[in-house]
């Protein structure tokens, strides 16, 4: 009888430790993160970093599952944020600039020679400009978190220094999918050419296309100066904000505390970012120059004559994106 009696307990324990297993798993909830990049570049370690502080604060009760290179819409990045509004993706780290063919109003941050250095981007976003733009974000099924950074874009070249407009003159230049980088490269007498990032290194190596243009991060980690861009020009001509986001099914399943978690984890992850990523911007361009890139930086009146190049794109543009949008990020810049 005791001998029944033990077994019966050792049973009811086993199925008891099965259930309590059972519970917790069902309780715990992973969530897919797209980023276009890898945890090499500032960008994936941006959405690495909020994965982790996530996991530490819910006990691993929510957890986020990081996929980068844009794995989860094919390469193609242009389509993150679509796949986001339909809920393939539960949230991302995502670039403005890829976002832009369904927000329009974030091509605000493309607008050539708009945003002049890193204190007007923090007005803009700080602004009532960024919640604007957050505003616009939320009316298309997506909730917006924290903003991140892929800094300031430059542009480089097979050719030679690019030290005024009529240096890109028939340039074939990789741009991402956004007509916007169309018309600026197109006004400046560039021959503009649209490639996801994953063709533009073979394009590059092969000659298809003469330069490119990115983050001063991105143009170091992948090593851009091997695949023959001897020429780099520092112009700061837009600047490209990142996001922390997600969908608002997902956002809506989430109770009130894990809402509030998801939004302080991502404001952390994204200080965190921007903090680092412009600290490294120096260290970064002096790792280029020693590996025998040649920096042009420009003077201000040589910014100038790409401004004035550039204002067809600004006044065709404006519109499109709105003019409460662009004069409340114009009244930030001019204010800070």
């Amino acid at each position: 009888m005791t001998l029944k009696r033990s077994m019966a307990r050792f049973t009811a324990g086993l199925a008891g430790a099965a259930l309590l297993s059972a519970s917790l798993s069902a309780q715990a909830r992973e969530l897919s993160v797209s980023t276009v990049l890898s945890d090499a570049f500032p960008w994936g370690q941006a959405a690495e970093k909020w994965a982790e502080l996530v996991e530490e604060r819910s006990g691993g009760e929510l957890t986020l599952r990081v996929y980068p290179n844009s794995q989860l819409v094919s390469g193609d990045q242009t389509r993150e944020f679509s796949a986001m509004r339909s809920g393939l993706i539960d949230a991302a780290v995502g670039s403005t600039i890829n976002w832009s063919p369904q927000v329009p109003e974030l091509n605000l941050f493309s607008l050539p020679f708009f945003i002049p250095g890193e204190a007007a981007v923090d007005a803009v976003t700080g602004g009532e400009a960024g919640e604007l733009v957050f505003e616009a974000i939320e009316s298309r099924g997506v909730i917006p978190l924290a903003w991140g950074e892929n800094g300031f874009r430059q542009v480089s070249n097979s050719r030679g220094p690019i030290s005024q407009p009529d240096d890109l003159d028939g340039l074939k230049i990789r741009v991402v999918g956004s007509p916007l980088f169309q018309d600026t490269f197109s006004a400046l007498g560039a021959d503009p050419t649209q490639m996801s990032w994953t063709d533009a290194q073979p394009a590059l190596t092969t000659g298809a296309v003469d330069g490119q243009e990115n983050p001063l991060s991105v143009f170091d980690v992948a090593r851009i100066d091997q695949v023959g861009q001897a020429h780099l020009t520092l112009w700061n001509y837009m600047n490209d904000p990142l996001i922390f986001a997600v969908n608002q099914q997902v956002w809506q399943s989430l109770d009130e505390e894990q809402q509030t978690m998801l939004r302080e984890t991502a404001k952390e992850a994204g200080e965190w970012e921007i903090a680092m990523t412009r600290e490294e911007e120096s260290e970064r361009l002096a790792a280029i120059q020693e590996r025998g890139v040649t920096v042009t930086k420009l003077s201000d009146e040589q910014y100038q004559a790409f401004v004035d190049a550039t204002q067809s794109v600004y006044e065709k543009w404006a519109p499109r994106i709105g003019e409460e949008v662009v004069n409340a990020a114009q009244t930030a810049i001019d204010a800070r």
